[in-house]
């Protein structure tokens, strides 16, 4: 069983993350949401601010046992389809009610496109998907598209991530850029993140 006690927050191989996301999505929300996991619903909050119409397709990129779903369709996005490299984690999502559809997806696929919005809360993170899935996302949108997402401090200390922020700004306007809780029971922040495709 994964939990907080092993380290989370390192480079490892896709192999490896779905192992440890797969032995932990049994207990995963109980952990996450005893630790006060802030970051679903902050990001949820702020897509909802500026998204010009929230029934447009969104996707829910790496939604694993859908706390980000939840949270995005209690700020009133109707249209939210999730996607996750781990099946016992999608397993769990697909019964929250908050997808109108779920796929597996294999580490380094590109998403469909179709979507207007992306969120991947929580995704594109150290010990997670790596730095440069940012522009595999960005290039899914339409222009005028919108992508959140979110780095914890981890993240934010690790230079391969924070240039590929930079970067994507070359192709997207960035509208929100908020810091604050993550983690709480662990001590741990966030930074949220919208970017508009130009």
């Amino acid at each position: 069983m994964a939990t907080f006690d092993k380290p989370l927050w390192q480079p490892r191989s896709p192999e490896e993350t779905q192992a440890i996301y797969r032995d932990w999505a049994a207990t995963y929300d109980v952990d996450v949401q005893g630790a006060g996991y802030a970051t679903p619903g902050r990001l949820a909050k702020a897509l909802a601010k500026v998204a010009p119409d929230k029934t447009v397709p969104l996707l829910d990129f790496g939604c694993g046992t859908g706390l980000s779903g939840m949270a995005l369709a209690s700020e009133g996005f109707t249209a939210i389809d999730g996607t996750d490299i781990t099946p016992e984690m999608l397993d769990i999502a697909s019964r929250t009610g908050a997808y109108r559809s779920t796929w597996i997806s294999q580490p380094g696929d590109a998403p469909p496109g179709g979507h207007t919005i992306i969120a991947a809360i929580g995704v594109v993170s150290l010990g997670a998907a790596p730095a440069e899935t940012l522009h595999t996302l960005i290039a899914a949108l339409p222009p005028g598209g919108l992508l959140g997402f979110s780095y914890n401090d981890a993240t934010l200390a690790d230079q391969t991530y924070m240039e590929a922020l930079a970067k994507a700004r070359n192709s997207a306007d960035l509208i929100h850029d908020s810091y604050g809780d993550h983690l709480p029971g662990k001590d741990m922040k966030s930074s949220i993140y919208i970017l508009r495709k130009s």
